[in-house]
This record gives structure tokens, sequence and C-alpha cells, in this order.
């Protein structure tokens, strides 16, 4: 079990729920480069759905999809898996930063908390999927130690699976 009130000492952070969609639409919408390598927008309905879908074997109660506050602005949200694919790993679904955040070493200070904390849970590494065709995002992840470790083919899109251990 995850305490997300140990994810981060610089941000506060708490799960999100339906009623915080709207918050994260906005912080979503301004990231126009994420969303067309996706070739999609943000909508809420799929926000949505998003707070609430697992992985296959997954239950609700092993998802954490959190939020960073400063103050009550949101500086990024996570969507994290406890157990998954394994017990002993977890499994960032989404991670996403305020526009206004980035470039100044906040994103790599969360991941950096998010890891620390996970590996003082017992958690032998950190899995996620980056799109094949986003420098920015697979720029992000390798600096932040996370290594290449296979190509997945999901609904048509090609992912680079990344794991980091701890």
């Amino acid at each position: 079990m995850i305490n997300v009130l140990k994810l981060s000492k610089r941000f506060a952070v708490r799960r999100m729920g339906d009623s915080d969609a709207e918050s994260i639409l906005h912080l979503c919408s301004g990231n126009a480069q994420y969303y067309r390598y996706c070739e999609a927008e943000p909508k809420i309905e799929q926000l949505l759905d998003d707070l609430h879908i697992t992985p296959p074997n997954i239950s609700t109660s092993d998802k954490y999809y959190v939020g960073f506050y400063e103050d009550k602005t949101l500086v990024a949200v996570m969507d994290l898996i406890d157990g998954y694919p394994n017990a002993d790993l977890a499994y960032i679904g989404f991670f996403m930063m305020d526009p206004t955040y980035q470039g100044n070493q906040i994103g790599t200070a969360i991941i950096g908390e998010v890891t620390g904390y996970l590996r003082s849970i017992g958690k032998t590494a950190v899995r996620l999927a980056i799109d094949k065709g986003n420098p920015q995002s697979t720029h992000f992840w390798k600096k932040n130690g996370f290594q290449i470790i296979s190509e997945a083919k999901v609904n048509g899109w090609t992912k680079l699976v990344a794991e980091k251990s701890l």
C-alpha cells in the first residue's frame, strides 16, 4: 500500500477524483506537444476514465491517481499503480506537469522523491511506457534513470517500455 502523503516532501500530494477533472484538464491542456504525439486532445470524458481505469488484474485500491500541489496550484499529476506488472514493481501510467513549472528540474525532483519513497517500501523497480516518437518524453525519462527494456504495440502505437531499478 502506498501512502500518498509520503510521495513528496516539497509538494502536498493527494489522491484525485472525479471532482478534480476540470483542474486536470486545465493542466493537460497546456501540454500541446504531448497531445500532438498522441494525435489527440485532452477531453474531460477521457480524463474521467483515466481516473478509474486499471491494468488487468489490478484493483482500484492499488491505483493512485495523485496531484502534486504547491499551495492551491496543481503542479503535476501522476497515475501510479502499486504492484504492476508484479508485486515488486510500481508502474507510472501517466505523469504530466503544468507547463509553467517545466524546465526547472521540478519534474525530476518529483520523480526522485517518488522513486525514493517506492524504494523505501520495498519496490525493486518502476516501469512505464513512452510514446516512441516523442523525443521530449524519451529525454525526460532517460535523464531520470529509466532504461528502455522493450517495445510494445498498444492500440496501433509503438510504446517504449522503460524501467528504473531501485
